[in-house]
């Protein structure tokens, strides 16, 4: 669809976005930047530094990375989403049903033509990279078409915007963000209420146990550092985590993660990297089958998609506190 065509569209006049960068940095806080607040629209806020503002809510949306579809169903948005992409999964069994009929525009990262091709009015992202001269199109460029965007504030990648550690009460916050974005904020509070009750019913590790979480890679595994989802959920369950970088996810030797020896391992389990090729890893290779863990199977297994902060995230604390009671590592 070229640019005359995509004026010519019925878009919501009062859907606007400005792509103009901020020239000033974020105040300097132990979490990411609270955005403008607002009561009803217009919506004015800083997104991934950003400077995004709406007159009206989306109307026509497409979701792009599994979190941001899920969070969008979560929130009642299913008849709006005009399209979504780069699933890294099955959608959560509660919003199968509405997911079944949702355009799959691209299994991978959409290119800026898929995406007009839906003729959306917003483009919700998980990741800043989805947002880009080579996939969905660069936000400036999307603006100039009518079309906003805004992008998960827990994957915020510049320093002065990625959260310095994320939590539970950040995510959340998160979650009535995007509420005041789409105009469903009642439905944001209804569920961050939700899900604090199910956190707050979420059990805790016996003291002092241990932790890696592996991701992906077997030369240098790729695990979960101090700063994001992971170690986020690792919290929640009472679980102290083997790495100390300062990094929401990084590559860590294994001569280190023999020397720390982790009472558990959590595995994350993808379509293209199952959790059983890297128990296969761990118990066939000479520096690992010794390791605690691995003598003992004490394995945590965790989907991809619950690997990143989102609406899975209080669910996967909950799976693996069941997971620890099996193991008999859960307090009584």
């Amino acid at each position: 669809m070229n640019r005359s065509a995509l004026h010519a569209l019925a878009l919501p006049a009062a859907v606007l976005l400005s792509a103009t960068l901020l020239s000033g940095c974020a105040e300097d806080k132990d979490e990411a930047p609270a955005a403008s607040r607002a009561v009803g629209y217009p919506v004015k806020l800083d997104n991934c530094g950003t400077q995004v503002q709406l007159d009206a809510a989306p109307e026509r949306i497409v979701t792009i990375k599994s979190t941001t579809t899920e969070l969008a169903l979560a929130l009642g948005l299913g008849e709006r989403i005009v399209g979504t992409a780069f699933s890294d999964g099955p959608v959560l069994e509660e919003y199968a049903d509405q997911a079944a009929d949702l355009p799959v525009l691209s299994d991978q990262a959409p290119s800026k033509e898929v995406v007009l091709e839906a003729e959306p009015d917003f483009v919700f992202a998980g990741w800043e990279s989805n947002l880009a001269a080579d996939t969905a199109g660069e936000r400036a460029d999307l603006a100039k078409l009518g079309v906003g965007s805004y992008v998960a504030p827990s994957a915020c990648q510049e320093p002065e915007y990625q959260p310095k550690k994320m939590t539970f009460p950040l995510l959340f916050e998160q979650f009535r963000e995007a509420g005041e974005v789409f105009g469903v904020g009642d439905r944001a509070d209804d569920l961050v209420a939700e899900q604090e009750a199910a956190l707050a019913q979420v059990g805790k590790a016996v003291d002092g146990t241990t932790a890696l979480w592996w991701s992906s890679g077997e030369d240098t595994p790729f695990v979960g550092g101090t700063i994001g989802a992971p170690q986020m959920v690792l919290d929640a369950v009472g679980l102290s985590n083997i790495v100390t970088e300062k990094a929401t996810w990084t590559s860590y030797g294994w001569e280190a993660i023999i020397e720390a020896d982790p009472d558990v391992i959590v595995l994350v389990d993808a379509a293209w990297n199952p959790a059983a090729d890297k128990i296969k890893t761990l118990e066939s290779t000479a520096a690992t089958k010794n390791l605690t863990a691995v003598k003992g199977k004490r394995y945590l297994v965790i989907p991809f998609p619950a690997a990143e902060a989102g609406v899975r995230s209080v669910a996967a604390a909950g799976d693996l506190a069941g997971q620890l009671d099996d193991l008999g590592l859960l307090k009584g």
